[in-house]
Parts: structure tokens; C-alpha cells; sequence
């Protein structure tokens, strides 16, 4: 059974993704993609899960536990590095625009309720990782030492240039390792203009494991979305011309949040060349203040 999902076949309703725990055939990571048109709003209750809510382009106005947030968010992926809102289980959440707005909502299955927070686009730190032709950026805006207000989701987004490799060295995050996560990966591949995400352009994917059960190398296209609950994930690949966006949402069982990892010991030797190597200087791609690569 492959892990991949392309667009469409996670959607339901107004919801251009609704990737439930059980859905994924796991107990904690989930993620929601919200498309509302100018003017739209949306209520739902969190129940047993946390999530980020997160605009994928434009923005929109968050009401939980009587507060309001003001999300400006962004025109694309590619152009800015984006504002965004935490909030609790147990919870009703609207969500409204005057503009219209895609929003991504990565969840996890908790125990703790926590209070709502605003995360400022500004706060967000940005890490241009790898060398060569594997320099992506990696925006750490849910990360465990960055963002601490959760209980068990992690999330960030990365940015890989058009030609070059991410999510390199291979590896992960399983029961083989210290620390146990669920990864979703959900894909935005940017067209020629290389900030409007399209279906034109295209990415690879690869994910296995050691036993050789699990051996997948899959085209991936704007929207896509990809599961991993075990083995080595690695490389994504953005082809020459289409820059490649992930939304990485990880939860696991563990009593602490950590994106602790183990490497294909196979290729591992591969972070040992990069500092003889340039950075690509088109990272980072964006911050807050907008595109600079």
C-alpha cells in the first residue's frame, strides 16, 4: 500500500485536505486544509486535538476562547514567511476573511489543553540548512525551543530551490530511534513564475526502510500529500524550474517534543562535505519581510 496521496484524494467537503489520526492508520499527527472564498468563515471544534493555524495564501481573523487574532498571512508559500495562531483542544474555532483565504491546520491528538497564542511572523527564525545543491531553508515556526506552547504537535515549512535536494541525508524518526514521531508531508510545487503554486510543475519523494517492505519513489505534484509512521524519508527532490514547498507536521508519544532523528547510516558521511561546500545563495528564500532569495 503506498503512503502517497495526491491532491483530491484527501479532500472533503470545503476541506482541500482532512488527514484525521485514524484516517493515517496512526494515533497523533493529523492536518486540515481550509480553502474560504472572500467573505467566508468556518467553525469547528478542535475535540481532542491541538493545532497551528496556519495561511497558506492570504489571510484571515482566528476566534477561540473569546480572542480574537488577526492572521495578515501571505500571498504564496514562496513570498513571505507567515504569521500564525496556536489553539487548544477542546475548543470551538472560527475562522473568517474579508479576502479569502487557504489556511493549513496541522494537528496532534493531546493530553494537556493549553491557551490560545499568536505567533508573529517576525519571531519566526529562519535556517538556511545543507550546502550545494541540498541548501534548503527551513522555517522553524512550531518547533520544539522556538515554539514551546504545545504539548505534542511540532510543525515547520521548508523551501527547496528548483534543481536542488532536501530532507537529505535519508532518515528518521521511528521506534528504532531514541525518539518516535508521525510525519505528514504536504507538497506545494511553484509554477514558472516561481512563487503561484501549480500543478504543472513537480517534485520526487522517497521513503523506505531497512527491511525493504516499505520502498516508495513517487512524483510529487502541488497538494500532494505524503505519510510516513516508519522508516528512512529522503531525498525531496525539486526538478529544474519549480521550486518545492513541505508543511512538515510531526506528533509522537513521547513526554517531551523533539525532532530528534537518526540518519541512513549509509549516507550519513554527506553532512561531513557541506562545510567545504557553498551555500545556494537563493536562501533563504523568504522572511517576514518577504522574498530576498
Amino acid at each position: 500500500m503506498s503512503w502517497h496521496r495526491p491532491l483530491g484524494t484527501l479532500s472533503h467537503g470545503e476541506n482541500a485536505v482532512e488527514l484525521t489520526p485514524d484516517a493515517a492508520g496512526w494515533e497523533y499527527a493529523g492536518l486540515r486544509v481550509v480553502l474560504l472564498h472572500a467573505g467566508g468563515e468556518a467553525t469547528f471544534d478542535t475535540g481532542e486535538h491541538e493545532a497551528f493555524v496556519l495561511p497558506l495564501s492570504g489571510g484571515c481573523a482566528v476566534e477561540v476562547d473569546g480572542e480574537r487574532f488577526e492572521l495578515a498571512g501571505r500571498d504564496s508559500v514562496f513570498t513571505r514567511v507567515t504569521d500564525f495562531a496556536y489553539v487548544p483542544r477542546d475548543a470551538r474555532v472560527r475562522l473568517s476573511t474579508k479576502d479569502g483565504v487557504e489556511v493549513a491546520l496541522p494537528t496532534a491528538r493531546c493530553e494537556r489543553r493549553l491557551t490560545p497564542r499568536y505567533g508573529p511572523a517576525e519571531d519566526v527564525p529562519v535556517e538556511v540548512r545543507g550546502a550545494g545543491n541540498a541548501t534548503r531553508q527551513v522555517t522553524n515556526f512550531g518547533v520544539p525551543g522556538v515554539w514551546d506552547h504545545a504539548d505534542r504537535l511540532i510543525a515547520c515549512e521548508l523551501i527547496t530551490p528548483d534543481g536542488n535536494w532536501s530532507s537529505y541525508p535519508p532518515h528518521k524518526h521511528d521506534h528504532t530511534c531514541d525518539v518516535v514521531n508521525e510525519e505528514v508531508y504536504y507538497f506545494r510545487i511553484a509554477g514558472r513564475d516561481q512563487v503561484t503554486p501549480s500543478r504543472e510543475g513537480f517534485g520526487l519523494h522517497r521513503t523506505y526502510t531497512d527491511d525493504g517492505e516499505v520502498d516508495e519513489d513517487v512524483v510529487v505534484r502541488d497538494g500532494d500529500v505524503f505519510l510516513i509512521p516508519r522508516g528512512y524519508h529522503g531525498p525531496c527532490v525539486a526538478a529544474p524550474g519549480y521550486p518545492m514547498y513541505y508543511l512538515n507536521v510531526l506528533a509522537g508519544p513521547g513526554d517531551e517534543r523533539s525532532m530528534a532523528f537518526c540518519d541512513d547510516p549509509a549516507h550519513t558521511w554527506v553532512r561531513d562535505t557541506w562545510p567545504g561546500q557553498r551555500l545556494d545563495p537563493r536562501c533563504p528564500v523568504t522572511t517576514a519581510g518577504g522574498r530576498v532569495g
